[in-house]
């Protein structure tokens, strides 16, 4: 855009207008200004005003023109049909973009030069200090992982900081942004902030040093009350009725409402706080916590769904607040539950109760963690058969918030992968070896500062046996059905994998599951300075797009275990077979499920219902509210589940019975 002086006559005219300035010869317009949309506006220092050319509709169908009346303007730019309205102090260093309407506010301004959050640290899980990540504008979940806990690798560490510190530096400015778009109205003070593209600002209390990546396909909105100091808000956030963020990333999609309030935390992809409170917490995608009374406090959470009444502690000792723990993907935590802190709970489990004694169920997945006489008491693979892990499952990708076309964080939502059937593998050798060393009689065994009875050891090998079947049958035949095969050398030629990556352990880094020999490459090269942070973050990418190529190599080397063989020499009897056990797998486990929903429709449950009448009124009652349990969406949709699965079996296995 061209800029021309004033002219006399629109000096003139602006005058008449109740405007002044220092000097108009540091005010520059548009071509096509038009100066009786400028009104009772003082200005300072350098300014360029676009043209005001539109009106503006406001809710209720009034309309307004475009233009600057009632503010203040210092060292400003301001850009076509803008609209600002009563800045009741001033607004100093800001390029405003075109279409922007600000109305109502107390300050906006930036101070001396500032990097708007990017680089600030945050002392994330120890509030004693030991893990401060940078935050900045790209972070990712996974790249946070890495720099949270892999301080075991100090020279990688050093390289990544030095490289965010960098970045930080590239934004750093002394003129600040707003977008094009942008709504900002009844707010109070905004200082030291960049805000995006197409965000909406209402009666937010004060926002300082921070970043708003708003932008038109996932708009930023911050609501009345809001206070953020310190921090980088992703976009698609909203964030509402008096929600304190303080020290914090907020990452994509994520919602905070409802006088909730974070301090030097991470969040990431599609979190959700509501009510309750956060401190020093790294919080991985889908953290969900709806409570007043719930404190999520020096913790990593992922898939989490938080009680009512949630708590941890991370103070054991003189020290101070340096213990911390970790909830793998997929926990939950029940009413009034509370977890003394050091301590790790396995993915996928529910924790019930009081828990002190820094219990590590992190390779007994899928459990029940339950108090007990103030002891803890472990039931292995439990929650594999319940409704509400298939349903949390299920529905994690339905609520994916991210309208952004550029996604930060690589999200693998499997329930069964490599990474949680090799813990399933794991457990189930570690309850064999409980029993081996303390006799099938024993009636309670001892783990990791829990207790197990003979009965949940027995029923959760087999639980965990069934989900290796199910999860290695899917793999086979997810394999066997990406190309034509008509022999069993065309079937073994199917079967080989694409390499080697794959083998070994796998990680879970915050949503992206991935081989850990193929995130230690990526950290050696990191550690080398030879990849730059968009380097590093498509090689995340890269490592998500491949995880059905990795997954296919690990599951064919446990494939070889159970066959006793390598691919060359296996027979289509061991094939048909593992297609069988599957098969058997997959109704059964859905069968389990199936008798799990049921509890949600018996005659306990009627409780409440037609309160002034009899049990058949009770039930005609529960009926109308909560549908019977034969017409229930997700009861059909598992025996639907079932017959496909079957019929999918059925298929496969009779292709193998006409190989030569």
């Amino acid at each position: 855009m061209s800029f021309r002086k004033l002219t006399a006559a629109e000096i003139a005219q602006m005058e008449s207008q109740g405007c002044s300035a220092k000097d108009w010869n540091a005010v520059e317009v548009a071509q096509d200004f038009d100066a009786r949309y400028v009104r009772n506006t003082n200005f300072s220092g350098y300014n360029k005003l676009g043209a005001f050319r539109r009106e503006i509709d406001l809710p209720g169908g009034l309309q307004i023109h475009s233009g600057i009346y009632n503010a203040t303007l210092h060292n400003c730019e301001v850009g076509d049909d803008a609209h600002l309205y009563n800045i009741h102090n001033y607004i100093a260093n800001y390029r405003i973009g075109a279409n922007t309407c600000i109305e109502n506010v107390n300050s906006v301004l930036v101070d001396r030069r500032t990097t708007f959050g990017n680089g600030v640290r945050v002392p994330v899980m120890n509030e004693g200090g030991g893990r401060e990540i940078p935050i900045f504008n790209e972070l990712s979940a996974s790249m946070a992982y890495v720099l949270t806990l892999y301080r075991h690798r100090p020279q990688m560490i050093r390289e990544l900081e030095r490289q965010i510190d960098a970045y930080a530096e590239s934004q750093a400015a002394e003129i600040g942004e707003i977008g094009n778009n942008v709504r900002i109205l009844n707010c109070g003070s905004i200082k030291n902030v960049r805000i995006g593209d197409y965000a909406e600002l209402v009666g937010v209390s004060r926002l300082k040093n921070g970043t708003v990546n708003s932008n038109e396909s996932a708009p930023v909105r911050l609501g009345s009350g809001v206070k953020c100091e310190d921090f980088i808000i992703a976009s698609g956030v909203e964030i509402g009725d008096s929600t304190l963020v303080d020290k914090c990333f907020v990452g994509q999609g994520c919602i905070f409402d409802k006088h909730y309030s974070a301090g030097e935390s991470l969040f990431f992809s599609n979190c959700q706080g509501m009510h309750g409170e956060a401190c020093a917490i790294f919080a991985g995608p889908y953290t969900v916590t709806h409570h007043k009374s719930t404190l999520l406090i020096a913790g990593m959470f992922s898939f989490l769904n938080a009680g009512s009444g949630s708590n941890q502690s991370n103070h054991m000792y003189k020290l101070g607040p340096i213990h911390q723990g970790i909830a793998e993907r997929g926990a939950k935590t029940t009413s009034d539950s509370y977890l003394l802190w050091p301590s790790k709970v396995g993915a996928f489990s529910l924790v019930m109760g009081r828990h002190t004694h820094h219990a590590d169920t992190s390779d007994l997945p899928f459990s029940y963690l339950i108090e007990n006489n103030s002891e803890s008491y472990l039931v292995p693979g439990a929650n594999l058969r319940t409704v509400g892990t298939i349903r949390d499952a299920q529905k994690w990708p339905k609520r994916d918030n991210r309208k952004d076309p550029h996604k930060l964080d690589q999200i693998n939502f499997n329930l069964l992968s490599p990474y949680t059937v090799q813990k399933m593998w794991r457990g189930r050798e570690i309850l064999n070896e409980l029993q081996a060393l303390s006799g099938e009689g024993t009636e309670v065994y001892g783990y990791k500062n829990c207790k197990i009875r003979n009965s949940s050891l027995k029923h959760g090998r087999e639980l965990y046996t069934i989900g290796i079947q199910k999860f290695l049958g899917n793999s086979l035949i997810s394999r066997l059905e990406k190309k034509e095969w008509h022999s069993l050398d065309e079937i073994r030629a199917v079967l080989r994998p694409d390499g080697q990556a794959g083998l070994g352990a796998w990680v879970d880094l915050a949503g992206l599951i991935a081989p850990r020999d193929e995130v230690t490459k990526l950290l050696d090269e990191v550690e080398q300075g030879t990849l730059s942070l968009t380097d590093i973050q498509s090689r995340l990418e890269a490592m998500h797009a491949n995880y059905y190529s990795y997954e296919w190599t690990w599951a064919l080397e446990k494939l070889e275990q159970v066959w006793g063989c390598k691919l060359e020499q296996v027979t289509i009897d061991q094939l048909r077979q593992t297609i069988e056990e599957w098969q058997q797998a997959v109704v059964e486990l859905d069968r389990m499920v199936y008798n799990d929903a049921r509890k949600e429709f018996d005659l306990n449950s009627h409780t409440g219902f037609g309160v002034d009448g009899d049990r058949q009124q009770a039930a005609a009652d529960f009926e109308e509210v909560r549908g019977s349990f034969e017409s229930n969406s997700f009861v059909k949709a598992v025996l639907e589940h079932i017959d496909k699965k079957t019929a999918l079996g059925k298929c496969m296995l009779d292709k193998l019975a006409a190989v030569k």
